[in-house]
């Protein structure tokens, strides 16, 4: 399998600023996300604290960023990682089915807003999943539940409805999903999954669906359940000024370090980020030569 020197997930600020800086220290990098970027600075009206480019839109920056990437030949692995594996030497990285492997990682998903499920956390790997393409197979001829938190979601809600008996799709977004007319939608608002030892249902703002398994499809992860064991401050993860977390060829940068929450600070953590990984790599070739 092909091991990349550095994976970074996350395609806003902090993630594109961490592969600009390690693609011009020579590093193999993997940069997994949205290809279109962030959608956070794309909604974004005016920024008027960016250096450099003063009174920019959100889009004119996003644009600015892929002119950026395209003239740095970076390209973006479009998928949502589901699973980070610290396997002691290397990381193992799930993503949208696929599994990647890199000597260093860099968390840059952005802050998780809004709590999790009541449920959710308990029910995890018991009838909870969070990617359709990897546990799939686990629900053949069954009832599932999606519940989906952009129209990303609708392609991974198609091709488990491919496999499954039923599935229910319930969308956390305004705009009306484009699905097969196998996929029945409903317009309730998740509240709580329950069960005994598995998943036997959710309850929402109106009654009670009755199902086998239940996929969370967001666009990120909290860091708890994305990485076990990194330390946390609150709802963020826990770093230093090198941007390392409490996990050895870990980094953490941009807004799921905590506030402020802002796009320059974001890109400068980046920045710092991937310079330590390139310091950890530099300092492990050492040993091996020793």
């Amino acid at each position: 399998m092909e091991r990349y020197d550095i994976a970074i997930i996350g395609t806003g600020p902090a993630g594109l600023s961490a592969a600009i800086t390690a693609t011009v220290r020579n590093k193999k990098v993997l940069l997994l996300g949205p290809a279109n970027l962030s959608e956070k600075v794309q909604k974004a009206h005016l920024i008027q604290n960016y250096l450099g480019l003063p009174e920019i839109s959100g889009e004119g920056l996003v644009k600015a960023y892929q002119r950026h990437l395209e003239a740095m030949n970076i390209s973006v692995t479009d998928a949502r990682v589901n699973a980070i594996y610290s396997m002691g030497s290397y990381f193992g990285i799930q993503a949208s089915g696929e599994i990647y492997e890199a000597d260093t990682v860099i968390l840059a998903t952005g802050v998780v807003t809004g709590k999790m499920l009541e449920g959710e956390k308990e029910f995890l790997g018991r009838g909870v999943s969070y990617c359709a393409t990897c546990d799939a197979m686990l629900y053949r001829g069954k009832k599932v539940a999606v519940i989906g938190y952009s129209k990303r979601e609708e392609a991974e809600a198609e091709f488990l409805a491919e496999v499954v008996d039923k599935l229910y799709y319930f969308p956390m977004y305004k705009n009306e999903p484009q699905l097969s007319e196998n996929i029945e939608i409903v317009r309730e608002v998740p509240k709580k999954i329950f069960g005994t030892d598995l998943v036997e249902g959710l309850q929402t703002n109106k009654g009670e669906w009755i199902v086998d398994g239940i996929f969370v499809l967001r666009e990120s992860i909290s860091p708890e359940q994305l990485l076990g064991g990194v330390e946390l401050d609150g709802v963020h993860v826990k770093v230093n000024l090198k941007m390392e977390t409490s996990i050895s060829g870990c980094y953490a940068c941009g807004d799921i370090t905590g506030m402020p929450y802002q796009y320059i600070k974001a890109a400068g953590q980046g920045n710092v980020a991937a310079l330590s990984a390139v310091e950890y790599l530099a300092k492990n070739k050492e040993k091996k030569v020793e």
